[in-house]
């Protein structure tokens, strides 16, 4: 067998399309490492958000190339959103590089295997339209054994929010077959998975493309919930307009979705949010979280927030504070602003906030950030909630079991035996801002 070193930068939507490449490559006699050194096939999966993430990603197999050149037998692969915005710009900047692989194109995978084991270099960034389905059948995925399965049910957006890469280096939106879905759910739990996480960048637009409007998320969140057996649905990344009361309704009904909502919400500004060309207003978001909070009861909400857009003033900023806690928002994802190539926000130079302000927003953002999340988990001190945990690791000298609830908080159980896979029902005895303690009922 030989080895295959992937590493996997960004969002969800990346680790899910590298546990779809390792199932390509398993069937080629590959198996995964964890150490590059002992790799023959060397990866890089990456994530083209923020401009710091494309240098690290070009800083790695810059590590690789020098392996190379020293005599290494090693074949290098740049894959993700940098090399479909990239493309042939990649071998310009790494030379070392062996083939270059995009987004749209992750089932050319084993083709490109053959060739480069010629001796080609090999580029595979065109966008297409045409289906998984086929290929998808040949190359059964082979997840890494584990508790939680990302399953893709939408790919790409067509917002085109004004700071965003995306639209660019996943395309426009397309949702896969509803039985494709249910199928590959139902051999992660034949596989002994227990939570099953449905992903898109616009994961409640799922269906928008069908020629059947009337199969939508609420549907499809029908059809798995009605899988046998004990095991969570979640879904994740929810655009807050495409939030429909059908919808939230459908998540309060069904016994097996989770009570988690992930919003992104980006400005508290609704001038802000304009020029973001997000389709909503402050006043709008307010309405959906009030909606969603009413109807299901202990639902977190989480949201992402931007530092720093171009043109924000202090007080846009502000607003961006007061919304955090205004909607009890239990946790955030925060950035500060990084603009990137082909965007629109990208070309408004002259509305630069100036990087000690940007990065001071930041750190106030985060402190924010901190603070809710700490008032959000003591809420559930001396309650009982279900765990699903997820791992067993030893931390100064104790065993610790991690798991989840339903409404996505982590808790810390002590406990001797290994856990992993099973769902406990734990009192919750503290908080910490990023997790609860729990001991087992």
């Amino acid at each position: 067998m030989k080895k295959v070193f992937i590493d996997t930068m960004g969002c969800q939507m990346n680790k899910s399309d590298t546990e779809r490449m390792l199932g390509m490559l398993s069937h080629f006699d590959y198996e995964e490492t964890k150490e590059p050194e002992q790799a023959d096939l060397l990866m890089i999966n990456t994530c083209s958000i923020r401009q710091l993430s494309e240098d690290k990603a070009f800083s790695a197999v810059g590590t690789w190339g020098k392996w190379k050149k020293e005599g290494k037998n090693i074949k290098i692969g740049f894959c993700g959103c940098v090399a479909q915005q990239k493309a042939q710009e990649i071998f310009k900047r790494a030379p070392y590089v062996d083939f270059v692989l995009g987004t749209h194109k992750i089932y050319s995978l084993p083709e490109i295997i053959k060739r480069i084991n010629n001796g080609e270099k090999v580029c595979e960034c065109t966008e297409t339209n045409s289906t998984e389905d086929d290929l998808a059948k040949k190359y059964e995925i082979e997840r890494v054994k584990g508790v939680n399965a990302w399953i893709p049910i939408t790919e790409g957006c067509n917002n085109f929010c004004t700071y965003c890469i995306v639209p660019y280096t996943r395309g426009r939106e397309r949702s896969r077959q509803p039985e494709i879905i249910i199928k590959e759910a139902q051999d992660a739990l034949d596989a002994g998975f227990k939570e099953i996480t449905l992903l898109g960048q616009n994961v409640d637009s799922y269906g928008k493309d069908f020629k059947d409007k009337n199969y939508r998320l609420a549907e499809l969140l029908k059809d798995l919930n009605a899988l046998e057996g004990k095991f969570r649905i979640r879904f994740v990344t929810s655009y807050p307009t495409d939030i429909t009361d059908e919808l939230i309704q459908t998540a309060l009904e069904l016994d097996k979705v989770c009570e988690y909502f992930h919003i992104p919400m980006q400005s508290g500004s609704t001038e802000v949010l304009k020029a973001m060309n997000r389709r909503y207003t402050r006043e709008e978001y307010a309405e959906i979280v009030k909606k969603v909070r009413e109807k299901i009861a202990d639902v977190t909400i989480t949201s992402d927030f931007i530092a720093g857009f171009p043109g924000e003033t202090e007080e846009q900023f502000v607003e961006t504070l007061t919304a955090i806690d205004e909607f009890e928002l239990d946790y955030s994802n925060v950035a500060a602003y990084s603009p990137r190539e082909k965007t629109v926000a990208a070309r408004w130079v002259d509305k630069y906030i100036p990087e000690d302000v940007k990065n001071e927003r930041f750190q106030r953002l985060n402190k924010k950030i901190q603070e809710n999340c700490l008032k959000s988990n003591l809420k559930y001190v001396n309650r009982e909630m279900e765990v699903l945990v997820e791992n067993f690791y030893e931390h100064k000298g104790k065993m610790i079991n991690t798991g989840k609830t339903r409404n996505f908080k982590t808790v810390h159980i002590p406990c001797d035996k290994d856990l992993t896979g099973e769902f406990v029902n734990v009192k919750i005895t503290g908080a910490k801002t990023w997790y609860l303690k729990g001991e087992i009922i």
